[in-house]
């Protein structure tokens, strides 16, 4: 095999292209990236702690308040007191988060078949499953 730039510089030059892809997307749903990120690690999971999300999505607890006051405003995400400790906020998607995570959900992943639309549908598939082979986050 000849030789080849390193992982970390391939997968840097993607991931760019990715979120060059995705900013349109999020900004014509008025959500911020770090908005997706918390309505999808919600969407996996419907119910958790603030510090459990932030420790999930790889943030500091203070650094997605913002984030989550703009959710919650919105109607997106509804915060409340744990009933077995009231200093611990549970948070949950409401209906107009889940169906806004689906939308740009949706639209994202056709961003992503249209950047990965000159490989074969075999090469797509196996590459997608390495990416979650690899991934140190995935369950």
């Amino acid at each position: 095999m000849p030789d080849r730039p390193d992982l970390a510089a391939m997968m840097v030059r993607l991931s760019r292209a990715l979120v060059a892809a995705e900013r349109p997307v999020l900004e014509a749903h008025g959500v911020s990236m770090w908005g997706y990120i918390v309505l999808s690690a919600l969407a996996e999971e419907p119910m958790r702690t603030q510090a459990a999300l932030a420790r999930a999505i790889g943030a500091d607890k203070t650094r997605i308040i913002a984030d989550l006051d703009d959710l919650q405003e919105r109607g997106l995400i509804e915060r409340e007191p744990d009933p077995a400790d009231r200093r611990v906020r549970l948070l949950r998607l409401t209906a107009a988060g889940r169906e806004l995570h689906a939308a740009v959900r949706g639209a994202i992943r056709a961003e992503e078949d249209r950047l990965m639309s000159d490989l074969p549908a075999a090469d797509r598939r196996l590459f997608l499953q390495i990416l979650q082979a690899l991934d140190p986050g995935a369950p």
